[in-house]
């Protein structure tokens, strides 16, 4: 009867599971993680480390997390863990934003119009509390489930009273330093919102608006045209796209050094720039027309600004005289060079009307609905009025042409709704009083590191453009701006004191108290008007801004718990891409404002997620995909190594297709693990062996491990997650190609104790320990799964680490045994010979190809190659190189050229019958039919042939 090895054979030995099964393991663990409190563990064991603090951009509680959210806080995952791990004391409080219009909104909607006509603001803000409470359970319960550690018991919430009480801390500091003021001036109005909107809460959307010439009357022929034959009435052609503001007209501007001239045509006599006549001919089918001409013949020319002062007649309020200005905003791209402006309704014509001193007019109340002061066009939407007033100019004669354009257009971000520009009084933070923008600019090109480093120049150009920002809306859920009004005269009353009884009022009771107790209750006794004495103060209606909210989580979060750990400036903040115009710029405008310096060291953004296409997710394109569920189906740590493998500075695809690709490689770092762990499992720590004992391929894997610790770690200090990706997974794929695959002869084949095996078990345990540490902030699930997978003997060790989370990070001094410093020059000629190694395996898969051999163990190999790469390998025990190409036998021979070159024979002799190499058979007496090696390895065994 023919002798089993099979049972001979040192087989790995694990009940680490080849499969997953993440969906039905990952909410396990995170059982084990509660009850133990691994985020207060790992803060306890980092307590005297480095402080590193991520501080939390909050996402909007008004709804489930999507995938956006789950990249966003996975790769905060990632630079919190790989702190902690490296011994940094990493805190991390988790925020939400909990105020605003769209929160508001579902509540209107949810209790009807006939509810909110009766229902109390303070009920009103009730009922948006109780809805931001409930959609802030529904996304933290999402967040863990993802994996992510943090204080998910203690997070910030902006209703909270002391987090209130930060924003008026710092609008005092603004306000009391003259940042803050009142005006009117136009900003973006949501006729649907019914509210105003910063800049950081516009989105521009294509939309085809009517775009229309209209000539107006000019009070007198100028004098020049006049002079040079020029007869009749003279007319201004202007080109709008907003038909609707021209109730509003009170001026038009030119531009100051460009060409204007008269053009005679069917229309009358239209002044507008020279460059741009050709093409509004073409526009207006003029078949034929001229100029006002000199002697000379030549058109007649005056520069913009020798036009100013003319004075004509409004084109829709005929009772208003409208006047000829000039500006450096009217270009000559597009429309006729003369710019209808309307102070009321937009930036540029606003600030050229002050420079000037030009009226403002405002037909438009809070519905986007003519008022009185816009004659016939009353009672009208602005929608509405557009075609209206364009037929009444052509009933008029004024209007020259229309034509319909698609363009760019501001919407407002919530209800995605066209807004319009609207003067009204407002309050504003001054982008330029006290150097507010010049500081910031400073900061954002000196103080702030910026990953990745061109998004400096995005938020530079942002702030160097902005406008003074609007901070205050119409609404009722949010934080009151903190300032009274004198019930006799209107003056604002708001001093230091005042501001600190406010401070103290939402320490105590939370800014609802705003709304349910009178200023007498609060203020200091005798706190009066500064103008006219008087007593009695009404608190402002507005609320602020939810960016400022946001923005002043410097102040509310970082500098408020600091008993926390927190700190002020915060090491990083991390959100989206959009944030360089939100939340990252409202949060430097505060803190440079309030304390002069910027509120983070870093700033890091992330791209948006899209589909397979390209196309951003929305529920509208149905393309979206719920995180749940891919939980629910290939379980998060696929979806965290998804993020870890993306160039996150750039928008990132995701489909059920990407995700199979990386479930593929979340195998092929799982079976690795499998693979290490199977073959470590009679292995302890006293079965290291020294240095001297590896073979030259152990002491080359030790070295390759060695690297790649110090590549990983960079990556992770440089937030190059998809870095550490790429370094991990090329690593494992080397690593199973080659180490393994080499050295399973000796795992399976020696003797168990042997020191040829024992030398690869040390490689294999130093390999575990490195990658289950360094890979932890990535796959937590499956790392914590390997950790309490570890070889029995390492799991008893006394003081062992609960959690691979616990576990620190690995260390070059820690591997056993050490790796010496002159290890690399040692390794080099070892290195040379894996170059040869590449030659010899495409001859053999030729060989294999062409049925001279079928498995490599099989064959002969010779390679030829030049004298420096012989006698590199002579230096090489042939036990070396057999190993290495597992084949039988291998010999060098020197050639005549420069090339590696290898030759593939069938090997002589026999099969052992327990290895299956060929080799000679007998060496040992006791076991005659199987090779020495496998014959002394039977002996250890007590093996007795049958």
């Amino acid at each position: 009867m023919a002798n089993n090895y099979k049972d001979t054979m040192n087989l790995p030995q694990t009940d680490f599971a080849m499969r997953g099964n993440l969906p039905e393991k990952e909410p396990k663990r995170l059982e084990i993680w509660r009850e133990m409190d691994i985020y207060r563990r790992v803060l306890e064991k980092n307590a005297d480390g480095k402080p590193f603090i991520l501080h939390d951009g909050p996402p909007y509680a008004n709804g489930p997390i999507h995938l956006g959210h789950s990249f966003n806080k996975i790769l905060k995952d990632f630079v919190v863990k790989s702190h902690a791990q490296r011994g940094y004391f990493a805190p991390y409080i988790p925020g939400w934003d909990c105020h605003g219009q769209p929160i508001e909104h579902m509540v209107e909607v949810t209790i009807g119009p006939e509810r909110m006509a009766e229902i109390s603001q303070p009920e009103l803000r009730q009922l948006c509390r109780e809805w931001a409470e409930k959609y802030v359970d529904i996304q933290r319960e999402g967040f863990k489930r993802l994996g992510v550690n943090a204080d998910w018991e203690h997070p910030y919430l902006t209703f909270i009273p002391n987090y209130e009480a930060g924003n008026v801390e710092v609008f005092k500091d603004l306000y009391l330093k003259g940042s803050v003021y009142r005006g009117r001036k136009p900003i973006h109005w949501c006729t649907h919102c019914h509210t105003a909107l910063a800049e950081a809460e516009i989105e521009y959307g294509d939309e085809v608006s009517p775009s229309i010439y209209v000539k107006f009357k000019l009070d007198a022929m100028p004098g020049v045209f006049e002079a040079n034959g020029a007869v009749g009435d003279a007319f201004l052609l202007i080109w709008t796209t907003t038909p609707w503001t021209l109730p509003a007209n009170t001026a038009v501007s030119l531009a100051p050094e460009a060409d204007y001239v008269m053009v005679i045509t069917v229309d009358g006599n239209l002044v507008m720039a020279r460059d741009l006549v050709e093409a509004v001919a073409e526009v207006a089918g003029w078949e034929g027309y001229d100029f006002v001409r000199d002697g000379a013949g030549e058109p007649v020319a005056l520069k913009g600004k020798q036009l100013f002062g003319l004075t004509y007649t409004a084109p829709v309020r005929h009772d208003i005289t409208g006047t000829v200005i000039y500006g450096d905003h009217v270009t000559l791209d597009t429309g006729t060079g003369a710019v209808h402006t309307a102070p009321g309704h937009g930036q540029d014509d606003y600030l050229v009307a002050l420079e000037f001193d030009i009226p403002l007019l405002m037909p438009v109340d809070d519905n986007g609905v003519f008022t009185d002061e816009a004659g016939q066009f009353a009672g009208l939407s602005t929608d509405e009025a557009n075609p209206v007033i364009i037929g009444w100019l052509r009933e008029q004669g004024t209007l020259v042409a229309e034509k319909k354009i698609n363009h760019s257009y501001p919407h407002c971000w919530r209800c995605h709704e066209p807004v319009i520009f609207r003067a009204t009084s407002q309050w504003f933070v001054s982008m330029d009083k006290n150097a507010l923008r010049e500081r910031a600019l400073t900061a954002i090109n000196s103080e702030v590191s910026w990953v990745p480093a061109w998004a400096k120049n995005r938020i530079g150009s942002m702030v160097a453009d902005r406008p003074d920002w609007c901070i205050s809306r119409q609404r009722s859920w949010g934080v009151p701006i903190p300032v009274f009004q004198c019930a006799k005269c209107g003056n604002t009353v708001a001093t230091e004191a005042t501001f600190d009884a406010v401070i103290e009022l939402f320490n105590v009771k939370g800014a609802d108290a705003w709304f349910t107790m009178e200023p007498s209750e609060y203020l200091p006794r005798g706190t009066k008007c500064e103008a006219c004495g008087c007593t009695e103060l009404v608190p402002e209606k507005d609320i602020l801004d939810v960016w400022w909210e946001s923005g002043v989580s410097h102040t509310s979060v970082c500098r408020h718990r600091e008993s926390e750990g927190l700190r002020f400036p915060a090491d990083l903040y991390l959100e989206g891409s959009d944030q360089h115009r939100g939340w990252f710029q409202s949060s430097l405008l505060t803190s440079i404002g309030a304390y002069g310096v910027p509120p983070y060291r870093s700033v890091m953004h992330c791209g948006f997620t899209v589909d397979e296409e390209g196309h951003k997710m929305s529920k509208s394109l149905g393309n979206g995909i719920d995180p749940a569920e891919v939980c629910d189906k290939f379980g998060a740590d696929v979806l965290r190594l998804w993020v870890s493998s993306c160039d996150y500075s750039q928008d990132v695809a995701i489909s059920d297709g990407i995700l199979k690709q990386v479930s593929d490689a979340y195998r092929r770092f799982r079976n690795t693990f499998r693979f290490l762990l199977g073959n470590l499992d009679d292995f302890g720590p006293a079965d290291f062996v020294a240095w001297d004992e590896l073979e030259p391929i152990d002491q080359w894997q030790m070295v390759r491990t060695v690297q790649l610790l110090a590549e990983v770690e960079a990556a992770y200090e440089a937030l190059k997650f998809n870095s550490v990706y790429r370094a991990l997974y090329d690593y494992v794929n080397d690593l199973s190609a080659v180490y393994m695959d080499v050295t399973k002869d000796r795992l399976y084949a020696e003797a168990p104790a042997s020191v040829r095996r024992r030398a690869v078990q040390t490689v294999l345990m130093n390999i575990l320990e490195v990658l289950v540490r360094v890979m932890s902030p990535i796959l937590s699930f499956t790392t914590d799964e390997v950790w309490d997978h570890f070889p029995p003997a390492f799991r008893t060790e006394e003081g062992r680490a609960l959690s691979v989370q616990l576990a620190g990070w690995p260390r070059p001094t820690d591997f056993t045994p050490a790796v010496p410093a002159e290890a690399d020059g040692a390794v080099a000629a070892f290195e040379e010979m894996m170059a040869v190694r590449e030659v010899v395996t495409k001859a053999l898969e030729d060989a294999r190809a062409a049925k001279i051999i079928g498995k490599s163990q099989e064959a002969a190999v010779v390679v030829c190659a030049p004298a420096a790469v012989v006698s590199t390998a002579r230096t090489f025990d042939a036990a070396v190189f057999e190993e290495l190409f597992i084949v039988a036998s291998v010999t060098f021979e020197e050639g005549v050229d420069d090339e590696v070159s290898a030759a593939v024979t069938v090997a002589a002799g026999e099969k052992c019958p327990r290895c299956w190499n060929i080799r000679t058979l007998g060496g040992n007496p006791v076991h005659p039919d199987v090779c020495e090696r496998c014959g002394n390895a039977l002996d250890v065994l007590g093996y007795e042939a049958e």
